[in-house]
């Protein structure tokens, strides 16, 4: 709570200021992006042998021209809409009737038509009081004659008025293009005071945040324009191939709005629609369009993206979504098009400096658990779907044994130690069990795949292929598998043995309970090659060592090994482990149990049991000898 609270203070402070100076803030922060984005072309006139200072004003120059033509044609295509808006009418309440018509006697669109065409009367409805609802006729009244007042503005306040609402944007416009040109013209003075101000201390960090940084939000506003044009040109075409009118902006909208992804598309596909629908009498041309739209985006998603790659931001889905509603609150429409590149940048500021890891916890695409680490969640939410999902998304490009072994089990190593440290009670320990199981019997098909996929192996080695296996063959091989202590225990070697069945061997399973002195009897020994002991504990040796030698007196031929699980031993040797446990063999992982269980080696006899005998203490058969004596 102490740090928490100077962060979250600090956090809205800055949001604040953000806001309330936007004035001052939105145009520094579409410098800085635009030099981002212009600086790999600086860079490479500087490569042709450009001189920096005429290379970065014609860049500017380009860059600002582009900007201008686009903005002009733009607003001169939204005048034409605007004045071509009335000519629409009767084809949207044609179609409002032919809905009506189609529809219920009383339902929803009957009464939307209702709607629109009281619109329409209260529209051409000439201002003036209420007319008379009284059904007598109401007396004839001489017409009121309509008086213009003309009042000649002089030039300069005709000048004035024309120029006053294009000051604040040219006036903006003229502080981000002189912010540029010394941006990228001061570019590695501003990196030195940037990285002495801040990073002075981890020269290394510093300098790897200003170059991730900067090649991240550079390619993402190149690539993404490229994907953009490449969007919108065909959009253009299409459009006025089909006869909407202004395709022209339609297309160019589709550009822009682009930028902000999932949202932009969407809104840059619901205009042109509707104005198909008011243009034509007929549903058709609606039908093209957003078929038009749909293909596009089907072809940009498939094909563009995925070659042009370097468009991706490291941004995930949601964080996307929530910053362009935040910096359009904030900064409005242009907060919208900025909120991308403006997240890349406060997502790779979390990367990089550990005040602010929490912005590339909230808002970067990176897993921020480990596999084992989502997986016990999971267990732990008793939801053996979920797990499911996770290890089928993962065994697509891993086997079995690589799952089990550097995701499940060490998960379960995860809910061992919160039990042995008090942090997991009964009814969770049974749950994680339990939902493990689940999910070892949910993978069963795909066990079966995989062991008729060894036996492709295995004939394809058979006839001189180069059919090589992580494990040995188990075929012929009949091995029990028995938890150790607990439950969790239990789910463990669950997992070994459905690993050693796609091996080729005979498996079972018995619990930790069917293994007590009392019922140790009845454990089915017969016809076993090999008993496996799991622990997940590090402290169960001397619990291993009993069993052991409970079930070599019980079958003396027995082979009998202990895999611990736990990495808790790294010193210990296996070999001078199992001689002390008098096991045949003991393992530290699955491919370790896996070779010492399907291992075609004779028993290790049982160790003789080490009796007291009592023998009476010196000082007192010196004391009986004293007695004789005396006798």
């Amino acid at each position: 709570m102490r740090t928490a609270l100077p962060t979250f203070a600090a956090t809205a402070a800055t949001v604040a200021i953000l806001y309330f100076a936007r004035d001052v803030f939105l145009p520094l922060a579409i410098a800085v992006l635009l030099t981002f984005a212009l600086a790999p072309i600086v860079s490479w006139l500087r490569r042709l042998g450009v001189p920096k200072l005429p290379a970065v004003i014609a860049c500017v120059i380009a860059a600002f021209a582009v900007v201008s033509i686009f903005s002009f044609v733009v607003a001169t295509q939204v005048a034409q809409v605007a004045e071509n808006v009335p000519t629409y009418q009767a084809n949207i309440v044609e179609k409002i009737r032919s809905l009506k018509e189609s529809g219920s006697g009383n339902g929803i669109i009957e009464r939307l038509g209702r709607v629109v065409e009281r619109i329409g009367q209260e529209i051409d409805k000439p201002e003036g009081p209420a007319a008379n609802t009284s059904p007598e006729p109401a007396p004839a009244r001489q017409q009121p004659l309509l008086v213009e007042v003309f009042n000649p503005e002089k030039p300069i306040e005709l000048l004035k008025n024309l120029i006053s609402p294009l000051i604040g944007p040219l006036a903006t416009a003229g502080l981000v293009i002189v912010v540029v040109i010394f941006m990228l013209l001061e570019r590695e003075d501003l990196r030195d005071r940037f990285i002495r101000l801040v990073g002075y201390g981890d020269l290394n960090r510093t300098t790897e945040a200003l170059q991730d940084a900067g090649s991240r939000v550079g390619q993402y506003l190149l690539m993404q324009l490229v994907v953009n044009v490449t969007y919108g040109v065909p959009i253009a075409i299409g459009l006025w191939a089909l006869g909407i009118p202004n395709a022209l902006l339609w297309g160019l909208l589709s550009i822009v709005l682009r930028f902000v992804p999932y949202i932009g598309p969407a809104i840059a596909m619901i205009l042109p629609l509707f104005l198909a629908l008011a243009v034509s009498p007929g549903w058709s041309l609606v039908l093209w369009a957003a078929a038009l739209f749909l293909v596009m985006e089907l072809i940009i998603n498939n094909v563009v993206e995925p070659w042009l790659y370097g468009s991706r931001t490291g941004l995930s889905p949601l964080a996307i979504i929530v910053s362009a509603i935040f910096w359009t609150w904030l900064w409005g429409p242009v907060g919208l098009v900025l909120s991308t590149p403006l997240t890349v940048c406060l997502v790779v500021l979390g990367k990089h400096v550990p005040q602010f890891e929490f912005l590339e916890v909230l808002f970067g695409n990176e897993p921020v658990l480990d596999p084992k680490e989502r997986l016990y969640q999971r267990l732990l939410s008793g939801d053996s779907d979920e797990p499911t999902d996770q290890a089928e998304e993962m065994l697509e490009t891993i086997y079995l044994a690589d799952f089990y072994s550097q995701v499940a089990i060490p998960a379960l190593l995860l809910g061992e130690r919160d039990r042995a440290r008090g942090a997991m009670n009964d009814e969770q320990r049974l749950r994680v069990a339990g939902s493990a199981r689940m999910l070892v019997s949910n993978l069963e098909e795909i066990a079966r795949e995989e062991a008729e996929e060894e036996d492709d192996d295995e004939t394809a080695a058979d006839e001189g292929g180069n059919g090589e296996i992580d494990l040995p063959d188990g075929t012929g091989r009949s091995v029990l598998c028995i938890g150790g202590r607990g439950d969790l225990d239990d789910a463990a070697v669950t997992m070994l043995a459905q690993v050693l069945s796609v091996q080729g061997a005979d498996t079972a399973t018995a619990s930790h309970a069917d293994a007590e002195p009392s019922r140790i009897r009845d454990l089915p020994l017969e016809g076993r090659d090999t008993v496996v002991v799991g622990f997940l504990n590090a402290d169960s040796l001397n619990h291993g060592r009993f069993l052991v030698r409970r079930l070599k007196r019980t079958r003396p031929s027995l082979r009998v090994g202990v895999v611990l699980w736990s990495d808790q031993l790294p010193n210990r040797d296996a070999d001078e482990l199992a001689s002390e446990l008098n096991a045949d063999f003991i393992a530290f992982d699955l491919a370790g149990a896996a070779e010492g269980a399907l291992a075609n080696t004779p028993a290790v006899p049982p160790k003789a049991a080490k009796r007291m005998v009592r023998r009476r203490a010196p000082a007192k058969r010196k004391a009986s000898g004293k007695a004789k004596a005396t006798m």
